[in-house]
């Protein structure tokens, strides 16, 4: 089995990694009740038995038959204020972590990606690759990092970028997959458009996987949600017990909500279940190389769109069931998507189907037969899909349907951004904000915003292919060779 490291940068990273880990224990609690520590449990978090040692010591899976001792998180907090960090140290999750994978500074990168990426970059860098290689060297196999950070800041756009950058440079042969939350259109930061460029260009360059988001998407699906599933509807057999083998160490995890907890939670049930067929069995499992292998035709056009259906927020909720095909034409609507587009009417370059709980193979086939006749593929790639089927169902649902698409209406994001960024640039507003950072060059905009362009063409360049006839070039005819073609 393998495991997956979570690096949360800044104060969104860290508030999305809390969700996380926090559904991440209610999963494991309602399905792993007898507090084994198995192979599933160990993907995210290591079994460590305090009274071995000083610092206690690992237990490992072995046979799949130990009981949980306590559970540390697979994971490494940053940022450059301590807020978000400490609140979650005092908190229920606090036991999850300990000082050996906490980065933190005092005065925050000021919304500025220059600060965070050149000042703070240049100044932790070695603190927090020793931090990330101790977490690596505990995990057995270590097959993939997700980065947790937002664009729009200077702490997750700007620090987080250059940690990409050290881990592409230091583990190259381990996935790189960011969640990138990107600031809304009325955001309260003036300068997020500058930051979200600059990160752009260097997600472009080093990460192997881009999940982009944006604010005002969640915030929509949030209110979707709220209006179709009350609140007060909860599930009795998802609830975390006290004292339970896995929950934190205090004895159970937060009931009471904080604000932009259920944005979170959307972003937090998206890791989960995409990470779902690498943690369970299942007819169909989809490990996380696979992801990439079929979904990234190229290597700089890797963002991927992603719809998550049904759609819930709380943390233990008995959601309405839902007709299965009917998920099915949920996760291609555009109000169920992650971005603000609509992906029907944009070509997909390919697909991804990862669903899971009491979902049988036919079913599968028979909506990709009938989404197939609906939806604009790639002359190259017309059987785009990639399926995967886990058989564990989500807390408090008997099924569910991730979505992930490597589809052209990702362009119009990048284009929004980069006119955001020209209002800015072309009265060279702020920039001496930027200028006047250590090792920061006046070239890297025009780079930032090069590349950007580079992407949006390319993406529109393959759009325009849509819905024209393309003549394949016959394969090559390979004769047998005859006697008589011997000299």
């Amino acid at each position: 089995m393998t495991q997956s490291i979570i690096v949360q940068l800044g104060q969104c990273g860290n508030q999305i990694g809390c969700r996380f880990w926090d559904l991440a224990l209610r999963e494991y609690a309602t399905i792993n009740k007898s507090g084994v520590y198995n192979d599933s449990v160990s993907s995210f978090f290591r079994n460590v038995d305090s009274k071995i040692g000083n610092e206690g010591a690992d237990l490992l899976v072995g046979s799949g038959r130990g009981k949980i001792r306590a559970l540390k998180a697979r994971a490494v907090l940053l940022d450059m204020e301590q807020g978000v960090v400490k609140q979650i140290l005092d908190g229920p999750l606090g036991s999850l972590f300990d000082d050996s994978q906490l980065v933190t500074g005092v005065s925050g990168s000021g919304n500025n990606w220059a600060v965070g990426h050149h000042m703070y970059g240049a100044m932790y860098r070695d603190s927090i690759i020793d931090t990330v290689r101790r977490s690596a060297e505990k995990c057995d196999c270590l097959q993939c990092f997700f980065l947790l950070h937002s664009m729009g800041g200077g702490t997750g756009s700007g620090l987080g970028t250059m940690v990409l950058n050290q881990l592409r440079d230091e583990f190259p042969d381990v996935y790189r997959f960011t969640i990138a939350v990107y600031p809304s259109i009325d955001d309260d930061v003036i300068t997020s458009p500058y930051n979200s460029v600059l990160a752009m260009k260097e997600l472009t360059e080093c990460a192997d996987c881009v999940l982009p988001i944006e604010n005002q998407s969640l915030m929509q699906l949030v209110k979707s949600a709220s209006d179709k599933f009350p609140k007060k509807s909860h599930h009795p057999s998802s609830a975390m017990k006290a004292g339970s083998s896995l929950a934190a160490q205090s004895g159970s995890v937060d009931s009471k909500e904080k604000p932009f907890d259920s944005m979170n939670n959307i972003v937090a049930n998206l890791m989960l279940n995409m990470t779902s067929s690498a943690r369970f069995e299942g007819s169909l499992n989809v490990d996380i190389n696979e992801i990439s292998m079929n979904l990234v035709p190229f290597p700089r056009l890797h963002y991927l769109t992603s719809s998550l259906t049904p759609l819930y927020t709380t943390k233990d909720v008995r959601a309405p069931i839902t007709r299965l095909d009917q998920i099915f034409s949920d996760a291609f609507s555009p109000e169920f998507q992650m971005i603000n587009a609509n992906p029907r009417h944009n070509l997909y370059l390919a697909c991804a189907l990862l669903l899971r709980g009491k979902v049988e193979v036919s079913d599968i086939r028979r909506n990709i037969d009938i989404w197939s006749s609906k939806l604009d593929f790639v002359y190259w790639n017309q059987q785009g899909w990639k399926t995967g089927l886990c058989s564990v169902p989500p807390v408090g649902v008997p099924y569910s349907l991730l979505t992930l698409a490597n589809n052209t209406c990702i362009k119009d994001t990048m284009d929004n951004l980069r006119e955001r960024f020209n209002r800015l640039y072309k009265r060279k507003a702020h920039i001496h904000h930027y200028t006047g950072v250590d090792g920061f060059e006046m070239d890297e905009f025009d780079q930032a915003l090069t590349s950007l362009s580079s992407e949006i063409d390319e993406y529109r360049e393959l759009n325009d292919s849509m819905g024209k006839r393309h003549q394949l070039v016959p394969r090559l005819k390979v004769y047998p060779v005859t006697s008589s073609l011997i000299l």
